[in-house]
């Protein structure tokens, strides 16, 4: 039997052995939103976190004038670990404690803009004591040349690989549209000096004609 075979064999019995949820992994969770942040307002979020795993916090200012933001993000212990002003993107990564970590994009010193902010988030090792237990559901595998322990770090590589490609295309469709919006905004201002330098070019030569216009003229009262 060839090694293919084997392999499939042997994840089929394991998958007909496990119940669900015992087969566990080192979850990678992420998660993304974009908001609307109106000139003048502070918004925050909060996210739990456990002792040992690490939290990503990625953003861009998709669109408002300047395309900055002010942010932080405070630990647990009220400790500001990352103070950003004026930025209009950043990936920021810590490793964690218990409890909740707050992280905050302020728009307070914008009196007219408002920005739509895009973040993703991405949490490490949030549950890395389930890892073990689906070895306690497996039997009969010693005869197998391929140990289990290879096919879990072989999936838990495909599935990491997954992860960021997915994290890759929302961070490119997060770069698609603030481009989209710079270019919507430059061909707004195009056509509205477009509009202004063709205005003043008719006043122009309207201007130009009467003065010409003037010149020849017979100015001279004819006499009766």
């Amino acid at each position: 039997m060839g090694t293919a075979s084997r392999l499939l064999l042997l994840l089929h019995n394991l998958l007909l052995l496990l119940p669900p949820g015992a087969f566990g992994f080192a979850p990678s969770l992420d998660s993304d939103f974009t908001f609307a942040l109106p000139a003048g307002r502070k918004e925050c979020f909060f996210q739990p976190m456990r002792h040992g795993a690490s939290l990503e916090v990625e953003y861009q200012v998709l669109d408002g004038a300047g395309l900055d933001v002010d942010f932080y993000l405070e630990s647990p212990k009220g400790e500001i670990l990352v103070f950003h002003q004026r930025k209009s993107d950043g990936v920021h990564t810590v490793e964690t404690e218990d409890g909740d970590y707050m992280f905050c994009f302020d728009n307070t010193f914008s009196t007219i803009s408002e920005k739509v902010i895009f973040f993703e988030m991405i949490l490490d090792n949030m549950g890395e004591g389930q890892q073990e237990d689906w070895k306690k559901y497996i039997t009969g595998t010693d005869l197998l040349d391929m140990k289990l322990e290879d096919i879990l770090e072989s999936i838990n590589n495909v599935k990491a690989r997954l992860s960021k490609s997915l994290q890759i295309q929302t961070l490119l469709r997060a770069f698609e549209a603030r481009d989209r919006n710079i270019q919507e905004s430059n061909f707004d201002t195009v056509n509205f000096w477009s509009m202004v330098n063709l205005g003043v070019m008719v006043v122009v030569s309207a201007v130009q004609v009467y003065m010409l216009k003037s010149l020849f003229e017979d100015k001279r009262k004819s006499r009766t």
